[in-house]
């Protein structure tokens, strides 16, 4: 019985192949294994344990990505320096003895860095998080993942569009939902001269309070803004929370508006031109 153990534990830890100080046996794949099943079972079991704490304390999903994405980052940093220290590898040796090396895939890669870079300042300052509707340049979506490297976002027409996070760091962004989870939208109407002024805007007032999409608070106002080349210039000024969409609900106002003008036969006109025939 006990040559058979002993004959075991020696095929097991008999090298398959060995290069320089670098060694790998059946016993440091299974003990490579066992490892990242551990790993699996930790960002589960800790992504359990931060879900259960978000609900408790009632935090934003956004800090819990960023809590979630900064741990796992690390324990899968520690996890390579373990693979690394179990087949042999001097990490120290091969660092010191690579530095030209890295050097120069650092300028070759200085990019990725970059985004890595931003990828840290994001998850840690929470400017952007998931569930954050942002627009970077001309594109307007809501985050759902937010990686180190990039950042994934979902358009209105419900495409997925992966933005470097560098990106987010050098570029102007617009995150709509950082403080409030509302948005101000703008009506621009014009109505021909000599309407019932009052009576624009007690029917744009109240096509506003029959909308659901609007809020209440910030109530809903009307401003005179100008008197116009053709027209007598009104905004109306009202307050949602459908961010995502609210090209919706400004052309549910703009319906609304035409059909109640239409029934107080109230003009709205089309710019007028006057054009010479010189002889």
């Amino acid at each position: 019985m006990g040559n058979t153990t002993s004959n075991f534990f020696e095929f097991i830890g008999k090298p398959l192949i060995t290069y320089d100080n670098v060694s790998i046996s059946i016993f440091i794949i299974v003990k490579i294994a066992i490892i990242l099943i551990l790993l699996k079972l930790a960002l589960i079991g800790i992504k359990k344990i931060i879900k259960s704490q978000a609900k408790k304390k009632d935090l934003h999903e956004g800090d819990l990505n960023a809590v979630y994405q900064i741990i796992k980052y690390l324990l899968v940093a520690i996890v390579i320096i373990m693979i690394m220290a179990s087949i042999g590898l001097n990490t120290t040796v091969l660092l010191t003895s690579s530095a030209a090396l890295f050097v120069g895939i650092g300028f070759g890669l200085q990019n990725i860095f970059k985004d890595l870079l931003s990828g840290i300042i994001i998850l840690f300052d929470r400017v952007i998080r998931v569930g954050d509707i942002v627009q970077v340049g001309d594109v307007l979506g809501r985050v759902t993942k937010v990686h180190l490297r990039t950042s994934h976002l979902i358009t209105r027409d419900d495409v997925n569009i992966v933005i470097p996070n560098s990106n987010f760091i050098e570029e102007n962004v617009t995150n709509w939902t950082l403080d409030y989870n509302y948005v101000r939208l703008i009506i621009n109407i014009g109505v021909a001269y000599g309407s019932d002024t009052e009576l624009v805007k007690n029917i744009l007032l109240e096509i506003a309070s029959k909308n659901d999409k609007i809020l209440n608070s910030p109530s809903p106002d009307v401003v005179f803004k100008d008197f116009g080349d053709s027209s007598l210039d009104f905004q109306l000024l009202v307050w949602t929370n459908e961010i995502f969409r609210q090209e919706f609900v400004k052309s549910n106002l703009r319906y609304a508006i035409d059909q109640a003008f239409r029934e107080a036969n109230i003009n709205i006109p089309f710019p007028q031109r006057t054009v010479w025939h010189m002889k």
